[in-house]
């Protein structure tokens, strides 16, 4: 486990040991059961319950790293910038085709979010990123993913569209970039065509 994996990580099997921000809380042990492309962990750890009674856990964590994600909107023609991608995990879990319409977004690959993001909107949408405005920070699945994801919108128009977009052949994608009414893509939003958090 000292030895880095196939992306130069090291140490993978003492996240969480040592914690000690909940009293409580004792992280007993960290099991690395797969570390291909990410990290999936078992972790067994101690909780003392409100009442007093300590009770021995054990859970499974994702470890994907954190993201960032921007809504880009054009306060002029009130148009919003999206992207329409297959997702393979929406498509298992019956979504009708697996190509769901998601805000631009991306993992930080150890960039600060602002950073990150910018570099996710030039590659996916194409777009030169002014003045970014931070939102907030969500955890979006806690139950089991470690991921935490910044939120950010920006204004763009026209002459900030500098490229097609549409990912990273090299990486696989096959990004469709989408510009709709901010108007039509709340009612996608409440009737179901985007159900992406």
């Amino acid at each position: 486990m000292d030895s880095p994996d196939g992306r130069g990580r090291t140490g993978l099997h003492s996240v969480g040991l040592g914690l000690d921000g909940n009293p409580a809380v004792t992280v007993e042990g960290v099991e690395v059961t797969s570390d291909g492309w990410h990290v999936l962990r078992r972790t067994i750890y101690r909780y003392r319950r409100h009442d007093g009674r300590v009770e021995t856990h054990q859970r499974e964590t994702y470890d994907r790293g954190n993201g960032a994600t921007i809504l880009l909107y054009d306060p002029t023609r009130r148009t919003v910038l999206l992207t329409r991608q297959f997702r393979y995990p929406a498509y298992v879990n019956s979504h009708p085709d697996g190509m769901l319409i998601e805000a631009a977004a991306g993992l930080l690959d150890d960039d600060a979010p602002e950073v990150a993001i910018r570099r996710e909107a030039s590659e996916e949408l194409g777009v030169t990123v002014g003045e970014l405005h931070h939102v907030f920070d969500l955890y979006m699945s806690p139950g089991s993913v470690t991921e935490r994801v910044h939120f950010y919108v920006a204004e763009y128009g026209p002459a900030d569209r500098v490229t097609a977009g549409g990912g990273l052949a090299e990486e696989g994608e096959d990004i469709e970039v989408l510009e709709i009414s901010a108007a039509d893509a709340l009612a996608m939003v409440t009737d179901g065509r985007i159900v992406d958090g």
